[in-house]
């Protein structure tokens, strides 16, 4: 796989993907008089097949949150395009983007604040049926149907957000994203809030669904360990910019480009002894990348469009 500069490497996209980024560029005014606007995406290409997960890592502030919600519109955006399916979706209008809520969904970070806290999950749930004219009995059906495929008892749908726990409150996000059959939902850290043993219920549960659904993910999180469980392929961020693409396994246990490498090294593991030798790593990693001018060139693996996640 050859790399290319500018954040764009020459990844072996799927051959049709479902969405696809081409040259994103999202700038935000900044204040002072005639100060250029602040550039979030430098030309970042992405595109994800259907029923595949593209794992988007980075640190805060790398422009992946940013990335999503552009493919959401919920960002502007400042030149390229995002198509689905084909069609050119970046710069629609707000009644053309409601019409494509049914096709493309979202799972945010924090479920609490996403949640109507005087509605019941009954309510919640049904809400985006009834916009979209489904009949009362079809939509109560439904919702019975999303409760048990997220694994929450029969009676959850009478109670309110905060009676729930934090991994429970995620499952009914995951249920209201699923409420209305997408192909595409953004998931943006849907998982960091959560404790260990939550989160890989929580991730067993997206895998089971797009098993089951040919649903497809672009999951947004700075945890590699996290892409790793979930992704078909892995995308990496640094200041705007993709810096790395490849198949799950090879990028989170064998990355070329350094910032990938160091992020590697910075996940706790529950042995000091090999902390101690991932920090002295790290370390010599950082020192030998600010002593090579052409360390940050972007680099790509191998990719893979239907692998197994690692």
């Amino acid at each position: 796989m050859t790399a290319t500069m500018n954040g764009t490497p020459n990844e072996k996209l799927p051959a049709e993907p479902l969405l696809a980024v081409d040259e994103l560029v999202v700038e935000y005014p900044t204040k002072g008089w005639r100060k250029p606007p602040f550039r979030v995406l430098k030309g970042v290409s992405i595109g994800i097949g259907a029923g595949e997960t593209l794992g988007l890592v980075g640190e805060s502030g790398s422009g992946k949150t940013t990335l999503g919600r552009a493919v959401l519109g919920l960002a502007p955006v400042t030149s390229g395009t995002v198509r689905y399916d084909g069609k050119v979706i970046s710069g629609l209008g707000a009644k053309e983007r409601r019409a494509l809520s049914s096709d493309i969904q979202v799972v945010f970070q924090d479920p609490y604040t996403s949640l109507n806290p005087a509605m019941t999950v009954n309510d919640i749930l049904s809400e985006p049926l009834r916009v979209a004219g489904t009949p009362r009995t079809e939509a109560e059906k439904r919702v019975r149907d999303l409760l048990d495929h997220v694994r929450l008892p029969a009676d959850a749908g009478e109670r309110l957000p905060r009676e729930f726990s934090g991994g429970q409150r995620q499952r009914i996000a995951i249920a209201r994203a699923l409420s209305r059959d997408p192909r595409v939902i953004v998931c943006d850290e849907p998982v960091s809030a959560l404790d260990l043993s939550t989160q890989a219920r929580v991730l067993d549960l997206f895998v089971e669904i797009q098993e089951r659904t040919g649903v497809a993910y672009l999951f947004v999180t700075h945890d590699l360990s996290v892409v790793r469980h979930i992704s078909h392929r892995v995308a990496v961020m640094r200041g705007g910019e993709i810096i790395e693409t490849g198949d799950a396994a090879t990028v989170t246990t064998a990355p070329q480009h350094p910032y990938t490498q160091r992020l590697l090294l910075a996940a706790p593991v529950p042995d000091p002894q090999r902390q101690a030798e991932r920090r002295a790593e790290r370390r010599r990693l950082a020192e030998a990348t600010a002593a090579s001018p052409g360390a940050t060139t972007a680099v790509s693996t191998t990719a893979s469009t239907s692998g197994d996640r690692a």
